[in-house]
């Protein structure tokens, strides 16, 4: 019916994913009309972030026909009512679901996670959508109320002091179009970094880019304590060290060129 944008907006459906387990009369109401009962609902909703992101753009009337409809209603019904219904929207969570029908266990708290992150992936969507549409209605007027969707990057070591706890989110968007500097940047070693760190790096990323020529930038506490532009790279690593040698430990170095691993490793002992 109307090329398929109503085959799962139906009381079979929905009735089937909503009915309480332990209301006598919802399940009465049931078998009243011939219904039958879910128990898990998956549900994997139409690309439109990638569609509408997608190389070369996309079409007004193809972006509207790639808005998810009868998926966010089945995701939202079964969140709602995951006391009795499992709602799974993210493929990591297959193997975690699978050990818990087979042991045929009974946890709220895990069904209350599925719920949680049903109603976060759609409200994900959503913004996803409302986004794109703002920007084909009034193109590039900053929207009077705007939602932000981010996702967990890394737990920090602690936030602005010690005793704080602290997060970082950020834009998933930012990665797919290689952009967001430090936010999406890739650790490969050491322990995990405090606020203080993202703040240092991201100063220092931002210093150091101004330059053309080879340059090292060391900043402490969000302030460059050396900078120093050489053709050797290592030697403007060891000259922004000399301009405050103390200031330095500790501090956050910068290159905007590569770093031959090897070299600026001898580059210590030099």
């Amino acid at each position: 019916m109307l090329d398929g944008r109503v085959k799962t907006l139906h009381p079979n459906i929905h009735g089937g994913i909503l009915a309480r387990r332990d209301q006598k009369h919802h399940m009465e109401s049931l078998s009243k009309h011939g219904i039958g009962t879910f128990d898990v609902v998956v549900v994997n909703l139409y690309p439109f972030y990638d569609k509408v992101t997608s190389t070369g753009g996309i079409e007004f009337e193809d972006g509207i026909e790639n808005i998810d409809i009868g998926g966010p209603a089945m995701i939202r019904a079964a969140a709602k009512n995951h006391k009795d219904v499992l709602v799974v929207v993210d493929s990591q969570d297959y193997p975690a679901l699978l050990d818990f029908l087979r042991g045929n266990q009974d946890d709220q708290q895990f069904r209350r996670k599925l719920a949680w992150k049903a109603f976060q992936h759609v409200a994900s969507y959503d913004s996803a959508v409302s986004e794109w549409l703002w920007k084909q209605t009034v193109g590039d007027k900053f929207p009077p109320s705007l939602t932000v969707p981010l996702s967990l990057k890394s737990s920090l070591r602690y936030g602005e002091n010690p005793h704080q706890k602290a997060a970082f989110y950020v834009d998933k968007s930012l990665s797919e179009v290689n952009a967001g500097g430090i936010a999406t940047a890739i650790q490969h070693h050491g322990k995990e970094m405090s606020y203080n760190n993202y703040l240092d790096a991201d100063a220092a990323w931002n210093c150091v880019c101004e330059f053309s020529k080879p340059t090292c930038v060391i900043v402490k506490h969000t302030n460059p304590c050396g900078v120093a532009s050489r053709d050797d790279i290592i030697e403007s690593y060891r000259l922004a060290v000399k301009a405050d040698p103390v200031s330095a430990f500790g501090g956050i170095v910068a290159f905007n060129i590569e770093v031959d691993e090897v070299s600026c490793f001898l580059s210590f002992f030099s």
